[in-house]
């Protein structure tokens, strides 16, 4: 019977409420009740019927909104069973006794499907009973809903400035969950956290996070990691920091031992950059480079026999879409190469200098020795 059953209601409410309380008839709910959106979950109500027993008339299931009762569900053994058309969809009698018109309404457990935010108040099963009266018990749902979560860098291209300003470089997002969630960050990079909570119309909340720091290149490439908790489980993502920087230019392969008649020298320019260096420019302070200059990419080859013409500040220029960053060697010529050291040469001046350290570790323990031997001499005598 699809149709909501009327209310079957008593006469002397309050004798027979006493007369309830007296006997011991009860109904028994739990303490409270929780589920996420989209779940199932079950709403316990059992009728204890001490002796002597008394008959159940009908039992009513129940919404408190704002002070006033809403039907929700409402079995009775004579009629059968009636769910309101908000719920008739998603709320049954778990016991199937029930739906089947019996007279047994001990359990009328109740089974919400596909919870709704909707759904979260207080709800009462009332027994309606001969000649005891009403007894009835409430019991509160909670709905919880998991929320969204999302890292992102917080622009899509973050660069190091001279200015060493402060800036967002990573966002946290718990989006749209019940009850909100708390966010935290694991990273080896010092920087600060702002975290805002919003709650939304539906009842739900955001939760944003950012990490902010000095954007540089020394944060380039570093991991932060976000850490959302939400009731009793945790999420973790994390972001690989991608910084852009000018290039940090040094330019390698003067040795020190330029001299003349050395042939087919070169300096390398070596540039950290991010992007990468899209062009090198060689150049010599107060001068033209040598015409013997040979130029590819960052690296100058300067052909032939070195002669005293090759003497100067070289100066590379590296430059990317961020900057252009130079870096610089002094280069001077000799007339002799430098004296090298051969390897045997090295190997037997440190073994020397080790057997000199044994030989003078020897000395001093023998010198420590005659000397507490002294002092044990001559304190035997002088206590005979």
């Amino acid at each position: 019977n699809d149709k909501e059953i009327p209310m079957v209601r008593q006469r002397f409410l309050c004798v027979c409420v006493c007369v309830c309380v007296c006997n011991g008839q009860t109904v028994e709910m739990d303490d409270g009740k929780w589920g996420y959106v989209g779940s199932k979950v079950d709403l316990r109500c059992r009728f204890i019927n001490s002796s002597p027993p008394v008959k159940i008339s009908q039992v009513t299931w129940q919404k408190l909104v704002n002070g006033t009762k809403q039907n929700v569900a409402i079995a009775n053994p004579s009629l059968g069973v009636s769910v309101a058309p908000p719920y008739r969809d998603r709320v049954t009698f778990k016991n199937a006794a029930v739906r089947r018109r019996t007279p047994t309404l001990e359990d009328t457990t109740i089974t919400f499907s596909s919870l709704r935010l909707s759904d979260e108040f207080t709800y009462i099963c009332e027994y309606t009973t001969f000649p005891a009266g009403n007894r009835e018990n409430t019991v509160n749902l909670t709905v919880y809903v998991r929320p969204t979560t999302q890292m992102t860098l917080s622009t899509p291209t973050l660069v190091a400035r001279s200015s060493n300003v402060k800036t967002p470089v990573a966002t946290c997002i718990s989006a749209n969950g019940k009850p909100p969630s708390t966010i935290r960050w694991e990273t080896r990079v010092p920087g600060e956290v702002t975290t805002r909570e919003y709650r939304n119309s539906d009842g739900t909340f955001t939760v944003q996070s950012d990490y902010i720091l000095v954007p540089s290149r020394e944060t380039h490439k570093e991991t932060l990691t976000c850490v959302t908790t939400y009731n009793e489980e945790v999420f973790t993502d994390s972001v690989t920091l991608d910084i852009q920087y000018e290039p940090d230019v040094s330019v390698d392969g003067f040795d020190g031992d330029w001299y003349l008649n050395r042939e087919n020298v070169q300096l390398t320019c070596q540039a950290d950059a991010n992007p990468a260096v899209s062009l090198y420019q060689w150049r010599l302070n107060n001068g033209s480079l040598p015409s013997n200059a040979e130029i590819r990419d960052n690296v100058l080859t300067l052909k032939g026999p070195v002669t005293y013409d090759l003497q100067g500040t070289y100066v590379c220029d590296a430059t990317n879409s961020i900057g252009t960053r130079s870096g610089s060697v002094e280069v001077s010529i000799t007339e002799k190469p430098l004296p090298q050291i051969a390897t045997g040469d090295v190997i037997s001046v440190v073994a020397l200098l080790l057997a000199a350290g044994v030989l003078m570790g020897i000395t001093v323990t023998v010198l420590v020795l005659k000397i507490r031997s002294r002092k044990d001499d001559s304190s035997y005598v002088y206590s005979h």
